[in-house]
């Protein structure tokens, strides 16, 4: 009897995955319930022990010392007190041994629903010290069923949540179908533990990269920060503890199958890795990969930046309804603010307007030549401004003077100017030749003159006429030399 006693308790340990010194103490609870309903008064304070060596059951009831004892049940003299507590005095609770010889039918069955109490209390009792220290950590689970929009999934020994809150909008799950999630949160309650997961939260990602990335794991790469939009895209950032060490090469892994597992797993998520830079600017330029940055500027009383883009990479930079940009203000804690680069040159202040003494008109410039003093014998002597060529008379023929005649238009002759002198201790106001002289006229070459269509010529003597559309004659005269030949 001792021995199938010892052998229950046994299998109800290897049943219930709980200790065996667990399910000792839940099965006293429940004998000590059971008996104290049968054999003892109900205010009287029962507890049992059970050998787990022998499985015998011994049964002590607390008794209070006295010296003649009214209710057995309750009271116990001082000499029977000192059998089992040498130095017992009156009016000491003693636990004195009371097993009844039989338990009744009804103290069996309530043993046995005790006994099935305590023992699901112990289980979820272990459940919760064995979830609870796992908050933040990453469980795979096998989903086992759909209530309300949330799905249980099977952990192993108990059941999890994951409310639509914490689902991928992306993804879509089945039944059996194996996942990781993150634990969120572990809470009692009057059913059992209540196990809280996510697949939508960021410390799933961090969690999935430390079993992917042995370095991440052990501490030799860091990672920093995180910016997730569970489904879509995400942006993790990442240094190196040790020099000689490539962050993002170790995450990525060769030919990227690291980071491929972990895409596997998020269900195609795009995960872009960027290094971590303690410069905010640098940092900045890198979280807005892969956009090329020309230049970023910080305001860190604000927590604003404002970052310069070339023309054609502006799109790329802001990303897809702004994610690109969104994900960057969050990987680096500032509220980013991106232009492009012929945005920001329109925006830059005008160049400043010459000053006044810069515009001053040429008035003001007259005057202060005019101040100076000119000498007396330089104003005396007259000042000639243009002198006329001597002409020399020679025999020119008829087409040497239409060969001069141009030559004759350009040249200008302006008449000599003579500054009268002034009288002593008045300011004379000088003039330029640039001021006097007429503007030459630039030389033109003559145009060889074509005919027109339409011209008829006749002879007349010795002059040969050309006569023109409109009435206009041309006359050549032809030499005698010409006319001898």
């Amino acid at each position: 009897m001792k021995s199938d006693f010892l052998l229950a308790i046994t299998q109800l340990s290897a049943e219930k995955n709980l200790p065996k010194d667990v399910v000792l103490t839940a099965v006293e609870s429940a004998l000590a319930s059971a008996y104290k309903k049968e054999d003892f008064a109900a205010n009287q304070n029962i507890t049992v022990k059970i050998n787990p060596n022998t499985g015998k059951v011994e049964v002590y009831a607390e008794k209070i010392v006295a010296e003649k004892p009214a209710d057995i049940g309750l009271e116990i003299t001082l000499a029977e007190a000192k059998k089992i507590k040498s130095d017992a005095k009156i009016g000491d609770a003693i636990m004195v041994e009371s097993t009844p010889a039989n338990a009744g039918r009804i103290a069996a069955q309530t043993a046995k629903q005790v006994i099935l109490q305590r023992l699901h209390e112990a289980e979820h009792s272990a459940i919760f010290e064995e979830y609870a220290d796992k908050e933040g950590e990453v469980v795979s689970g096998i989903v086992q069923r759909f209530e309300a929009g949330q799905v249980n999934i099977d952990l192993g020994r108990t059941e999890a949540i994951l409310p639509p809150s914490e689902q991928v909008r992306t993804e879509r799950y089945r039944i059996g179908q194996r996942l990781k999630v993150v634990l969120l949160q572990v809470a009692r309650t009057g059913k059992g533990p209540k196990v809280i997961v996510s697949r939508s939260h960021p410390e799933l990602l961090r969690r999935l990269f430390e079993l992917e990335v042995p370095e991440v794991y052990n501490g030799t790469v860091e990672i920093k920060s995180i910016a997730r939009e569970a489904g879509f895209r995400s942006k993790i950032a990442v240094t190196a503890k040790q020099e000689g060490i490539d962050p993002v090469g170790c995450c990525v892994g060769l030919r990227g199958i690291r980071i491929q597992n972990i895409v596997s797993e998020l269900s195609g998520e795009k995960i872009d890795v960027v290094q971590w830079n303690a410069d905010q600017a640098s940092f900045i330029a890198s979280a807005l990969s892969p956009a090329h940055i020309l230049s970023v500027e910080l305001n860190k009383a604000e927590q604003a930046a404002t970052v310069i883009v070339p023309d054609k990479q502006l799109s790329l930079a802001i990303g897809k309804e702004g994610q690109n940009a969104r994900l960057a203000a969050k990987l680096t804690g500032y509220r980013i603010d991106i232009k492009s680069a012929s945005m920001a040159e329109a925006e830059k202040p005008a160049v400043p307007k010459a000053t006044a003494k810069e515009q001053a008109p040429a008035e003001a410039v007259e005057a202060e030549l005019a101040s100076e003093e000119i000498p007396a014998d330089i104003l005396a002597e007259p000042v000639a401004v243009a002198a006329a060529k001597p002409v020399v008379e020679e025999e020119t023929t008829a087409e040497d003077e239409a060969e001069a005649a141009p030559a004759a238009e350009e040249l200008i002759i302006a008449p000599p100017v003579v500054l009268e002198p002034q009288e002593a201790g008045a300011k004379v106001k000088l003039r330029f030749a640039e001021d006097i002289m007429a503007p030459r006229r630039a030389k033109v070459e003559p145009k060889t003159k074509k005919k027109k269509k339409g011209a008829h010529t006749r002879d007349a003597g010795d002059d040969t006429v050309k006569v023109r559309g409109k009435g206009r004659r041309d006359y050549e005269t032809v030499g005698e030399d010409e006319e001898d030949q």
